[in-house]
């Protein structure tokens, strides 16, 4: 009997032995790099431990899904594993991904909506954007921020509009509480029209202002805006022309024509970005009531409408 017993704690400290050497290994061959030879983004779906470790094996990122199923069981007191995009780096261990998938951040995506974009404009980029769930809601002209927007894979498309308009309506807000005196604008709406103009009339940063304050002053003097874009959008149906501007555009009565219509059009024609909003509700004291195309990019200003016109000849002549 006694020899039995002490065969019996000999046996199972061989076994312990055993044990602790396969357990050794295990965690040296999980701590071991990974086979995967490039950094990939990895998609890590629902479904448990197995589902994950056959994604990662299929992607090349673990040779042993056995093995990987093993240390994530054995680390379960680390945290879950969570189901999301994640980028995982060239040669990561089992040990690595498990961090990962346990702590790292998942993929942040980018979107840009840029400054001038129409409604129907960003509602097409975001129907193209990979990595977006869900329709497009309806987005309504001048209502988002441009500005680049992260997300993780399978966002919302409603949602990164929410977050878009959210923006738009606290950068409008605080450039209205901060706006100069004595602008003949009555609304943050009003604003936001005017910027929208001025973010289409031209791309140099440096004259958003005195194209501000070009309009600023046809507003006050009950002139009319005459603002090509705006005609375009109209004739445009709210997508950019792809021809110049007719006779017969300038000529069409619409609610858009403000060589027509005297003050603002009903509504935004583009997405202004928090510089043109600034510029419209902060506009460069001028006397200018006159600008055209001066062939460089940007534009050449007047006071009256003899140097205006002069400008304008300057302007038909490079173009011919």
């Amino acid at each position: 009997m006694r020899r039995f017993l002490k065969l019996m704690v000999v046996g199972c400290a061989l076994l312990a032995v055993a044990g602790g050497a396969a357990a050794w290994f295990a965690w040296r061959e999980a701590s071991a790099p990974g086979p995967l030879a490039e950094p990939a983004n990895i998609v890590i779906p629902r479904g448990g431990v197995e589902a994950i470790a056959t994604t990662l094996a299929e992607r090349g990122a673990v040779e042993s899904p056995r093995l990987f199923a093993l240390a994530a069981l054995a680390t379960r007191g680390e945290g879950p594993l969570r189901a999301a995009e994640f980028s995982i780096p060239a040669g990561a261990s089992i040990r690595d991904i498990l961090s990962i998938l346990r702590q790292g951040r998942p993929v942040q995506r980018r979107l840009t909506i840029a400054e001038g974009l129409t409604a129907r404009q960003v509602a097409s980029l975001l129907e193209r954007t990979e990595g977006l769930s869900g329709e497009v809601p309806t987005i309504n002209e001048g209502a988002l921020l441009p500005e680049t927007y992260s997300f993780t894979l399978n966002d919302s498309r409603a949602a990164l509009v929410r977050r878009a308009t959210t923006a738009m309506d606290a950068a409008l807000e605080e450039a209205w509480k901060d706006r100069a005196p004595n602008l003949p604008l009555n609304s943050a709406r009003e604003a936001l029209i005017l910027a929208s103009i001025v973010e289409r009339e031209t791309g140099v940063a440096a004259e958003r202002g005195l194209v501000a304050g070009v309009f600023i002053n046809r507003l006050r003097r009950g002139m009319p805006l005459q603002s090509d874009p705006t005609v375009a959008y109209g004739a445009g149906n709210g997508m950019p022309l792809d021809r110049p501007l007719t006779r017969a555009d300038l000529d069409q009565p619409h609610p858009y024509n403000t060589y027509r219509n005297r003050g603002l059009p009903p509504g935004p024609i583009a997405m202004p970005g928090r510089a043109s909003i600034e510029a419209v509700l902060r506009p460069e004291a001028t006397e200018f009531i006159y600008f055209v195309a001066d062939g460089t990019g940007g534009h050449a200003f007047a006071r009256t409408l003899e140097e205006h016109n002069r400008n304008v000849a300057r302007w038909r002549a490079l173009n011919r």
